[in-house]
């Protein structure tokens, strides 16, 4: 079978992976009684995998791949991203166990298996693809899922979820960076001109702010006690924004969100809020044991945001 052909088939034969995802499956051996661990499926080429879940959560590594088969060519465009995030795959899957451990539930699972070089899970088609052709099906089919485990996690609570894109940064400074599409500059700014400029309303968790259970005032959801970075904070691992670093300093580098916070967060009235974590190394990411302390942590944290923002599980 040809390789372009092999192409046409994903984009035609991936859509049904959620049903069958569903229905497949072998004990998950979870502390807490909950869904068997569902068949991975894989699109035709094995270059994407999904999990179904049944929780109002959809954990995504889009630059963890590392097959470079030589039937894809290399992206060679200009300012091209290349590098892949390492050990971010192995992260989401351990952090999606945790979590059904704790809850029962299952988080949805994405996962894009080609190296970075090949193909870029969180850009636009022609960056994505490097403007190959012959990729533009594994990025329809990629994007469309994406669209599609999203709308499903929302319809798990009552028209809402939580989108989270796990990455990997080697800046200067130790932390995990939390993305929300403001920039580092918009997060210089103070509580007031933030709020006074309507900023969280132009962030991938725009709805969120409209629609919190618990009340909490925009910014405070940003850097204040019930944000991801405070909870990140107040388990060990400093994170911006948070009330500990409300800001990256002039000159930090930070990264604020992609492509997919955008399309996949509520900042053009999606069902989903986006948050993209960016995930430092030494500590996180680096060896087996603290990917899976990491990934307990943030199990443990993405339940108590669900519940205390979105009022999941139900009471």
């Amino acid at each position: 079978m040809t390789v372009r052909r092999r192409w046409v088939l994903a984009v035609l034969g991936l859509a049904p992976w959620l049903t069958i995802a569903a229905c497949g499956g072998v004990s998950g051996g979870a502390a807490v009684a909950g869904p068997s661990t569902p068949t991975p499926t894989l699109d035709t080429t094995g270059f994407l995998e999904f999990v179904a879940g049944t929780a109002p959560l959809v954990i995504v590594a889009p630059h963890g791949g590392s097959l470079k088969p030589l039937t894809v060519p290399d992206r060679t465009c200009a300012g091209c991203e290349f590098l892949a995030d390492a050990n971010t795959e192995d992260l989401a899957r351990l952090v999606v166990e945790a979590f059904v451990r704790r809850t029962g539930k299952r988080p949805f699972l994405a996962l894009n298996h080609l190296h970075r070089i090949k193909f870029d899970g969180n850009r636009e088609l022609d960056e994505a693809t490097g403007s190959h052709s012959l990729l533009n099906g594994v990025w329809n089919s990629w994007q469309d899922n994406l669209d599609s485990v999203s709308a499903r996690a929302a319809r798990a609570h009552a028209g809402r979820g939580l989108y989270i894109e796990l990455h990997g940064h080697a800046h200067a400074v130790a932390r995990i960076e939390i993305g929300y599409l403001l920039t580092a500059a918009q997060l210089r700014s103070s509580d007031a001109v933030l709020s006074s400029g309507a900023a969280m309303r132009q962030s991938s968790i725009a709805r969120l702010v409209n629609d919190t259970r618990s009340g909490a005032a925009d910014v405070v959801l940003l850097r204040g006690a019930p944000s991801l970075g405070a909870l990140l904070y107040g388990a060990g691992y400093p994170a911006v924004p948070s009330p500990s670093d409300p800001a990256p300093k002039d000159g930090d580098s930070y990264f604020n969100g992609g492509y997919n916070t955008v399309r996949h967060g509520s900042l053009n009235g999606g069902l989903t809020d986006a948050v993209q974590l960016e995930c430092n190394f030494a500590g996180v990411r680096d060896t087996a044991a603290n990917r899976a302390a990491f990934a307990d942590v943030l199990a443990s944290i993405l339940q108590q945001y669900l519940k205390a923002q979105y009022g999941w599980p139900a009471v």
